[in-house]
Parts: structure tokens; C-alpha cells; sequence
């Protein structure tokens, strides 16, 4: 008896371990269920925060990408603003300067152009030939005193109007406006350069300007004709030269 049970034990060890293996271990179960849910919800989590990063991200490089249009634009516009200022000085110093170097003007005396500032002033033509009067008028405009020279300017048309200054007072008359940014006033001063006093040296002038005063009205294509009409008619000028400068900015949607 006890030599068969000592032959049986082995044989029940054997048969109740091949009945419950390691990996059916309820305790070894759960805590593989454990760490399976735990990796499920890590992804979850983890994709949840890279989508909301990347849509941070997308939202960043669009306010980013709306500034940097905004500075481009801003800069834009600052350039031409400048680029336009400086234009309007460089021009109207150029043209003081020729003007002033022409030989059929001579400088007055400086006891005549008293003289002739005073009667632009107060508008009496005695004592005052149209040559004074003229530089009287054209001392003011040189002294930035625009308003002032826009009345002796008027003035010295209305008292002669047959001179052969008088193409070039229109001209400067219209030039008082066009300094002040005043384009829909100085544009038909300007054109009537080019109507009344056909034979005048400042028509090119005066066509240069009617197109400054387009572009900057916003009739781009009145203004280009009539730059392109100046570098053709006039090809040897100043202002032919300065209305290419201007084309090139048109043509180049600056």
C-alpha cells in the first residue's frame, strides 16, 4: 500500500500541473488586460496632444504668414510714399534751378525785385515792368511761400497776358498746387500750359506734370499715354527723361 501510493504521488504532481499552466494565472491575466489598456489609452492621449500641437502650429504660421503681409504691404506703401515725395522735390528743384539758369531771364536788381514784390503783393502794376513782376512772383515760390506766389502768379497773368513770361507763370501757378499734393486742383492748371500757350518752352514740362497728376489721381492709363507722349515728342528733356523713370514704375505695377 504505501509503495503504490508512493508510485501515485508523482503522477497527481504531474497531472495537476499540466492542468493549470503559468499562463492561464488569473493574477498574470489581469495584469496583462492592465497594461494593455494602459498602452491603448497612452496612444489615445498621445495623439490627441500631437493634434492639438499641430493645429497650434497651423494657427501660429497663419498669423504669421497674415503679418508678414501686413509689414510687406505697410513697407509698400511707405516706399512709395517716399519714392513719390522724393520725385515732386527733385523735380521741382530741377526745374527751379533751369529756370534760373535760363539767359533770356536775367536776375533782377535787388532794388527792382523789392520794388516788384511789392507791387505783387498789393496788386499795382505801376512802376513794375512784367519781367520784375515775374521774378518778384518766382522769389516767392522759391521761398516756399505758395499761397503768396499763386496770387502774384494770378496777378501778373491778369496784367499780362500777352507776355512771353506768361507760359511760364501758368506753369508755376500750377506748380503752387502740385507741392501741396493739391493734383485735382494743379491738373487743369497745368493743361492750360498746354491749350493757351502752345509755343511756351515749359509744354514739356506741363505734360510731364499732367501725367504725375493722372497717376496720382489713379487714371494709370491717362497718365501713361500722356508720359509716353512726352518721351516721344520731346526725347532730348529732362521731363522726357523723368516721364520714363515714371513709366517704368507704371509698367512695373509699383
Amino acid at each position: 500500500m504505501k509503495m503504490r501510493c508512493a508510485f501515485l504521488l508523482p503522477g497527481l504532481l504531474l497531472a495537476g500541473c499540466a492542468t493549470t499552466p503559468p499562463s492561464e494565472d488569473p493574477v498574470l491575466i489581469k495584469v496583462t488586460e492592465m497594461d494593455d489598456r494602459l498602452q491603448r489609452v497612452e496612444r489615445v492621449t498621445g495623439n490627441d496632444s500631437l493634434m492639438q500641437l499641430a493645429a497650434q502650429v497651423d494657427q501660429m504660421q497663419s498669423e504669421i504668414r497674415e503679418l508678414r503681409g501686413q509689414v510687406e504691404t505697410l513697407g509698400h506703401q511707405s516706399e512709395s510714399a517716399s519714392d513719390r515725395q522724393r520725385d515732386q522735390y527733385v523735380d521741382i528743384d530741377q526745374r527751379l534751378q533751369a529756370l534760373e539758369q535760363q539767359p533770356s531771364l536775367p536776375v533782377a536788381r535787388a532794388g527792382d525785385r523789392a520794388a516788384g514784390a511789392v507791387v505783387a503783393t498789393s496788386g499795382s502794376s505801376s512802376g513794375a515792368t512784367d519781367r520784375v513782376r515775374y521774378e518778384a512772383a518766382f522769389d516767392l515760390l522759391k521761398e516756399s511761400r505758395y499761397e503768396e506766389a499763386r496770387g502774384a502768379f494770378q496777378q501778373f497773368l491778369g496784367d499780362y497776358p500777352d507776355s512771353n513770361l506768361a507760359g511760364h507763370s501758368q506753369y508755376w501757378l500750377a506748380e503752387t498746387y502740385y507741392v501741396g499734393q493739391d493734383y485735382e486742383a494743379a491738373l487743369p492748371e497745368f493743361r492750360k500750359v498746354v491749350d493757351r500757350y502752345p509755343a511756351s518752352r515749359k509744354i514739356p514740362d506741363a505734360m510731364l506734370k499732367i501725367g504725375y497728376c493722372r497717376d496720382e489721381l489713379g487714371d494709370k492709363r491717362g497718365a501713361r499715354d500722356m508720359l509716353v507722349t512726352v518721351t516721344r515728342d520731346y526725347p532730348e528733356t529732362t521731363a522726357a527723361r523723368l516721364a520714363g523713370q515714371r513709366l517704368e514704375k507704371l509698367d512695373g505695377g509699383s
